[in-house]
């Protein structure tokens, strides 16, 4: 049976615990908030019982605390275990994290999450990129995990995923000003319909999640909009759009 260990059991990671456990890994859950909680997972006190023998070791603690969490758990895991970053990381980010597991004879796969966790679970799709990124693949999919594994270095799945999010933080943001300015108009339903009829049979559910979602995870997509926008920059591409998006997340930001 494959040992997974989830560092980190917020919202994504309560869901990975549970969803990989009720496929049939062997899973240890552990976050230092003693709130913190992911039922049918055994929740262990420390890093080193959770990490203990396990082949993979699932990352999600956030930006702020990916290397540092790293820097704890790399020389604690066995040789020939996986370190899987899953957090929503700057490619330079990744590329810390995979230094500090270097130094410890740990492989690395930078995993960019390219959806929202709550609404699949372990069923979202994934990315993976370093040297780690096809030995995970092949353990995780067998969980119904379904990984595209590139042959690219750390820190390649998270450039993916940040030039993915021109567009995808671009169309929320593009739909907040329209429907913003059809409320304005007195014709928010009729531009609502619209709108919906426009993208498909699935638009409804995807406007609302898209809308509702900018708004409750507001901070953490401005980071990755300023991130895009540092990438665009390093590319010489043009970035009017993603600046323009930038600006409604200041907004939001204002008025929360």
């Amino acid at each position: 049976m494959t040992r997974i260990a989830v560092i980190g059991l917020g919202e994504a990671g309560r869901r990975y615990a549970v969803d990989l456990s009720r496929a049939g890994a062997e899973v240890r859950g552990y976050d230092p908030d003693p709130r913190a909680e992911a039922p049918a997972v055994p929740r262990v006190d420390t890093l080193a019982e959770a990490v203990s023998a396990a082949e993979v070791t699932i990352s999600l603690v956030g930006t702020h605390a990916a290397v540092s969490v790293a820097e704890q758990v790399a020389p604690l895991l066995d040789a020939g275990a996986l370190y899987a970053d899953f957090n929503t990381a700057a490619p330079e980010v990744k590329s810390a994290v995979e230094h500090v597991a270097a130094r410890a004879g740990v492989r690395v796969a930078d995993v960019a999450v390219l959806a929202p966790v709550t609404r699949a679970g372990a069923g979202t799709p994934l990315l993976a990129s370093g040297p780690g990124a096809t030995r995970l693949a092949a353990l995780l999919r067998p969980f119904g995990v379904p990984m595209d594994a590139i042959d690219a270095p750390v820190g390649a799945a998270a450039r993916l995923k940040i030039v993915r999010s021109v567009f995808m933080k671009g169309l929320a943001t593009l739909l907040i000003e329209t429907l913003t300015a059809a409320d304005a108009a007195d014709a928010g339903d009729w531009m609502r319909g619209q709108l919906t009829a426009e993208l498909g049979p699935d638009a409804p559910a995807l406007v609302e999640r898209l809308i509702t979602g900018t708004h409750a995870h507001r901070t953490r997509r401005e980071q990755e909009v300023r991130d895009a926008l540092g990438l665009l920059g390093e590319l010489g591409t043009p970035d009017d759009m993603t600046r323009g998006t930038l600006a409604w997340f200041e907004r939001l930001g204002r008025e929360a």
